[in-house]
């Protein structure tokens, strides 16, 4: 643990030459501040932490010196946002009226007050971070052209960039490991050289190895703090950015790529303080059982009680003490799945032991503990526990979750293992939707022969062709890949090998776990399963599975076949496991293996074998099952310790003092980093908001359009805009997302999603519009260029749930280089609504029982937005009218759900 890691006081001059630097450049209005120490609103609450054996740890700003009874019942992660408001208190950006809200929070969150938030650090990761770094490195050349100093754009707050996406399956042999390593570097270099770049260019600023681990399990065990300590002052630690693992106490939650930059540079989050779901976790849970399939009923019940938009905080004496920390973080970073802000689990004796098992001091951890106690931030079970005041709770029984898959083409869609083959049949007969293929019940049998690799194969309806072990956001834990090695180690024991075709990978999110399955002599069996260790990454997840084999893919083609994948992770959205995978199942690692053994979907693993032993015996699911003691065996093992410690040491440390104050060269032939458009010719006073007039709309939606929908992400398509920008310049296309630092490539694969369904082509699933004028079916990106050269506005008309998922930041700087000026949805997803009024994109809503079916509209009309036509007249979510050229008239409401979001919008615009 970095016990410095955290924001630091500065000078008042410090403080404004910094906040103008901010103004300059997100075109802010010019502020002025006093916020230092000795002139603090709450300088009166600050009280030292003294040691036990005399000295002290450092000063705090005390809750309990407030001698206020309301926060005794304040859940654990307001307390957070309580201390963060006053220790930042300034009177201009957080007022004592913001943290009167937080310290009302049990009347205020039902009435959806705005409050604003200074996180104590940002997290990203290498693909959606990458963009982040380049606007950076813009707005220092945007400092240039104003005048200004351009070495002075620099994270406000420490920034952590880790590179977890950058991988694909190259091969299944251990060698192809380092291969793929090398082909990473070489297909990626301009990427990670820019990085490398940044990494000196700017100080405050930690990029870690590509080698190291994911996102989450490298901030879960190296960089989190769980409290800070910063020129002598102690808070709590707190990050937003792409992160959503708050199991150690530090409250998180994902924002998108601009308002991470607002955050790096010194800007509040503005935030609606959130109602607080208090979740009670009672019993233990059954042997067979994993933590997959806790983290699956946790995430069902959450989206049956709907917490959109809340906290959710777990708690519960007997039952927390046997949920490890890695439990823990598999449900807090399931949260955008249930839909909350945060999972929030408060600091224990059990989170302290991790911290201690994974290298913090024994010194770092009693300062830890000893401010958390004195702040009322660490909770004892051991002692008599206050009633915190929960906006409404929910119970578990640890010892009712039983043994769940979810698919096959939603991660939300739980099926139980009992169930699985009934429900496969239901959904082989259903008719095409998230739950149905439309198989000719005569068809549904068929079988399709092959030759693979000189031997005979065959493929069904069902049939398993892709098996992942992956980290994704469900991530993988020590009893996860200890209960997959002893599966692995069973079933070859018994004789069970998985079939040749199927396509297996192992790339958890421990990197240090291939180091010990080899020295405990485990991975031979992964190996010899075809689980060989080929990185720790995301892969399969997210498009990186790699190609099947011809012969495979061939016999999945040609006869119509629905192939399955399985995998442990929680990326499901539409085909973006692979596109002949039509069938998806995220499963618990074991699963994943024990799928692999049985080659397909269609079985009842109580009732079915798996196969057949060397024995001649059939081998049933639980005769390859470890115990939990065979596990906690296997875990006793001290080498585990000293691997976590050692595993980053190689981590680049953090640039306190910039290194390089030169410019970024953008190289005009580059086609992976390139000069983003947005801050040239940008002036110090805002456009002020313009009205939407005469527009066509570019693609009519209906519901669940997420943010994978509109992004670019995958590979770039031979056939596309994106390819046919690319094909004089490369001879390798790589990905959208290694290319996301260059806007044309990107812009151009906006909205190319193979599965996207738009309404103007009447039925048609695929990445195309109809431009209106002339009736033309073209590319999305050729009908808006065509839009934008004849001047003529664009909007989009959407259902409900527009802008749910991860791809933040393209899922609107795409339709914002597109031309889209403004989106009508039934709703929105929370931070793309925000990102949207960011960027300049105007986030309109129906109004309740309304949408483009009951009003009528195609589609085919041209729209005014009649937008207020002066700054101080946009107000949250008022009534704007939309006309059309076809005399309808209609009222939305303007999503501004803050006054910074008004600005926002109005700065965006152009």
């Amino acid at each position: 643990m970095r016990w410095s890691h955290g924001t630091s006081w500065r000078s008042p001059a410090s403080l404004r030459a910094q906040t103008r630097i901010a103004a300059l450049v997100l075109q802010k209005f010019k502020r002025k501040f006093a916020t230092i120490a000795s002139q603090h609103a709450y300088k009166d609450i600050i009280t030292t932490l003294h040691k036990p054996d005399g000295g002290n740890y450092g000063k705090f700003y005390s809750l309990p010196a407030l001698n206020d009874p309301r926060i005794d019942r304040l859940p654990f992660s307001v307390r957070i946002l309580l201390e963060s408001a006053i220790r930042n208190c300034d009177n201009f950006h957080i007022t004592k009226d913001n943290i009167g809200n937080i310290m009302d929070w049990e009347n205020t969150s039902r009435k959806k007050v705005e409050i604003p938030f200074k996180p104590a650090r940002v997290m990203l990761r290498d693909f959606t971070g990458l963009p982040v770094i380049v606007d950076l490195a813009a707005m220092r050349d945007a400092m240039k052209s104003l005048g200004h100093d351009p070495n002075k754009i620099n994270p406000q707050v420490p920034v952590d960039l880790v590179f977890d996406h950058s991988d694909q399956v190259y091969g299944e042999k251990p060698e192809t490991w380092r291969k793929g390593m090398q082909l990473e570097s070489d297909k990626n270099w301009e990427r990670f050289m820019f990085l490398k770049w940044a990494s000196s260019a700017f100080y405050n600023m930690l990029i870690a190895s590509p080698v190291s681990s994911t996102v989450h399990q490298v901030d879960l065990e190296y960089l989190c703090s769980v409290v800070c300590n910063s020129d002598g002052y102690l808070y709590p630690d707190s990050v937003v950015g792409a992160y959503s693992n708050t199991a150690l106490g530090v409250a998180g939650w994902e924002v998108g790529g601009l308002e991470a930059e607002a955050a790096i540079l010194g800007q509040p989050i503005s935030v609606v303080l959130p109602n607080v779901v208090g979740f009670k976790l009672v019993g233990k849970m059954r042997v067979g059982v994993s933590l997959t399939d806790l983290v699956r009923t946790v995430t069902q019940m959450l989206r049956n009680h709907g917490v959109f938009g809340n906290f959710v905080e777990f708690y519960g004496e007997k039952a927390m003490s046997e949920l490890s920390v890695d439990g823990r973080a598999k449900i807090a970073m399931l949260s955008p799945e249930y839909e909350a802000i945060m999972g929030f689990f408060p600091v224990d004796h059990v989170a302290l032991e991790y911290l201690k098992l994974k290298g913090r001091s024994d010194e770092t951890v009693a300062a830890i503990e000893s401010y958390l106690r004195a702040n009322k931030m660490f909770i004892d079970y051991n002692e008599p526990q206050e009633e915190i005041a929960y906006t409404s709770c929910l119970q578990l029984n640890l010892g009712d979750v039983e043994p769940c898959v979810y698919g096959p083409k939603r991660i939300h869609d739980r099926v139980l293992l009992k169930d699985m083959k009934a429900d496969w049949k239901a959904c082989l007969d259903n008719p095409p939707g998230f739950k149905g293929f439309a198989i000719p019940k005569e068809e549904q049998e068929k079988n399709a022969k092959f030759s693979f690799m000189g031997q005979p194969a065959e493929v069904k309806h069902g049939s398993v062709v892709i098996a992942t072990i992956t980290s994704g956001n469900t991530k993988t834990s020590p009893s996860d890949m200890v209960e997959v090695a002893l599966v692995a180690k069973k079933a070859y024991n018994i004789g069970l090998k998985v079939k040749p075709w199927v396509r297996t990978s192992f790339s958890p999110g421990y990197g240090f776990f291939k180091e010990y399955l080899l020295q405990s002599g485990l991975q031979e069996y992964l190996d010899k399963q075809g689980f060989q260790f080929l990185r720790q990454g995301f892969t399969t997840s997210i498009w990186g599975t790699g190609d099947l084999d011809e012969s495979t893919a061939s016999a999945i083609s040609e006869n119509d076949i629905v192939a399955a994948a399985v995998l442990s992770s929680s990326r499901d959205f539409g085909r973006r496991i692979h596109t002949y995978a039509k069938a998806n199942y995220l499963a618990s690692p074991p699963l994943v293996v024990a799928y692999a053994l049985a080659g397909t979907v269609n079985i009842d693993f109580e009732t079915e074998p798996i196969g057949t032993g060397k024995d001649g015996k059939n081998v049933y699911l639980s005769d390859i099952w470890p115990s939990s003691e065979e596990v906690n065996e296997a875990l006793q093992n001290s080498v585990l310790q000293s691997l976590s410690k050692s595993t980053y040491e190689t981590i680049t440390k953090r640039n306190y003092v910039a290194t390089s104050c030169t410019p970024y060269s953008w190289d005009s032939n580059s086609t992976y980093i390139n000069e983003p458009p947005y801050f040239k010719n940008m002036g110090l006073n805002p456009p002020g908001p313009r009205e939407v007039k005469d527009a066509y709309c570019l693609l009519k939606f209906g519901d669940n359009i997420t943010t994978d929908h509109i992004s670019p992400a995958g590979t770039i398509h031979k056939d596309s805009p994106a390819a046919e920008f690319l094909k004089d310049k490369v001879s390798d296309f790589n990905s959208y997302g290694s290319r996301r630092g260059n806007h044309e490539v990107m812009t151009r694969g906006t909205f190319s999603n193979t599965s996207i369904v738009n309404e103007l082509l009447n039925g048609e699933i695929g990445p195309k519009t109809v431009h209106i004028p002339t009736g033309e079916k073209l590319c999305v990106f050729d009908a808006a260029t065509r839009y934008k050269t004849a001047g003529q506005d664009t909007i989009i008309l959407a259902g409900a749930e527009y802008g749910s998922g991860y791809c933040r930041d393209w899922a609107v700087k795409g339709p914002k280089l597109l031309g889209v000026k403004a989106i009508i949805a039934k709703s929105f997803d929370r931070v793309h609504r925000s990102n949207l009024a960011s960027i300049g994109i105007v986030p309109l809503c129906f109004k309740p029982g309304e949408d483009a079916e009951t009003l009528g509209l195609t589609g085919h009309e041209r729209y005014t937005i009649h937008l207020p036509s002066k700054v101080n007249e946009i107000k949250p979510s008022q009534d704007i009218t939309v006309t059309t050229d076809t005399g309808k008239s209609f009222t939305c409401t303007l999503r501004l759900d803050s006054k910074v979001s008004n600005v926002r919008l109005v700065y965006g615009n152009d």
